[in-house]
C-alpha cells in the first residue's frame, strides 16, 4: 500500500462483464468505498444531452465540466445512487442510449482530464480505509499504482444475456439482439478509440466470468484482497 492514501483496487473490463456488481460487492465485503468512474462518465453524457452538447464538441464539455456536481449516496435499498447536483439520476445514466454517450465522452481527452482529480478525491477521503475503482484507464491513469488490478471479462454472448436481464428487470424493452448489437458496437469502439482503449493493464490479472455466479468472482477476489491486505502477497484470483 502507498502511504498516505487508502488501500486502492482497480477493476476493469468491457460492458457486461460484471465488473459493476462485482465492485459494489467486493467494497462492501471489504468495508471499502466504492466509485463508479463508469457511472462519472455517464452522468456527463446525461449532462451534456440534457443540455444539447455534442458529444464531441470539447469546447462545450470544458465548459460544462466544472459546472457539474457529481458524487455518490447511500441508497436505502443498499448500494448507492448517482447525484447530479440534488437530481437522482441513477436509474437514467443505464439506458442504452446514455451508455453509448459515456463511450463518446469518455473518449474525449478534456473529459478524462477534467474528472482526474474528481475520482483520485472520491478514492482518497480521509475516512476511506480502501477504495474499489471501476473504470477504464484506472489501473494506468488514475491510479497506476494501485494496489490490486482485476480485468475481467466474458463472452460477447454471456455478456449481453447479462445486460439483456439486466434492462428488463428495469422495464426497458430492448431486445437481446438489439442489446448484443448495441454492446458488439461499444465494444468496437472502445477497443478502437485512441484514448483510453478498452484493453487490461500489464499488471492486471484477467479474471473470466463466462458460466461462473457473480458470487464466486466475488468471492475469488476478495479472497485475494484480503490476502495482499493482511501483507502474505499470494495469488488466487
Amino acid at each position: 500500500m502507498t502511504a498516505g492514501r487508502p488501500f486502492i483496487v482497480a477493476i476493469d473490463g468491457p460492458a457486461g462483464a460484471g465488473k459493476s456488481t462485482v465492485s459494489r460487492r467486493v467494497a462492501s465485503r471489504l468495508g471499502f468505498a466504492m466509485v463508479d468512474t463508469g457511472a462519472i462518465y455517464r452522468t456527463v453524457a446525461l449532462a451534456a444531452t440534457r443540455r444539447g452538447i455534442a458529444l464531441d464538441d470539447d469546447a462545450a464539455l470544458a465548459v460544462l465540466l466544472p459546472e457539474l456536481e457529481i458524487r455518490f449516496s447511500p441508497s436505502p435499498g443498499g448500494g448507492q445512487r448517482v447525484l447530479l447536483g440534488e437530481d437522482d439520476v441513477s436509474v437514467e445514466i443505464r439506458t442504452p442510449p446514455i451508455s453509448l454517450g459515456a463511450s463518446k465522452v469518455s473518449a474525449r481527452p478534456v473529459v478524462r482530464a477534467g474528472l482526474l482529480d474528481l475520482q483520485r478525491r472520491l478514492a482518497c477521503a480521509p475516512e476511506n480505509r480502501g477504495a474499489v475503482l471501476e473504470g477504464r484507464d484506472i489501473g494506468t491513469v488514475v491510479f497506476p499504482d494501485a494496489d490490486a488490478k482485476f480485468f475481467l471479462t466474458a463472452s460477447a454472448e454471456e455478456r449481453a444475456r447479462r445486460r439483456h436481464a439486466e434492462l428488463g428487470a428495469r422495464g426497458d424493452a430492448s431486445t437481446y439482439d438489439e442489446v448484443l448489437a448495441d454492446q458488439l458496437r461499444r465494444d468496437k469502439d472502445d477497443s478502437e478509440r485512441a484514448i483510453a482503449p478498452l484493453r487490461p493493464a500489464a499488471d492486471a490479472q484477467l479474471v473470466d466470468t463466462s458460466g461462473l455466479p457473480l458470487d464466486a468472482v466475488v468471492d475469488a477476489l476478495v479472497r485475494e484482497l484480503e490476502a495482499r491486505l493482511s501483507g502474505d502477497g499470494r495469488s488466487e484470483a
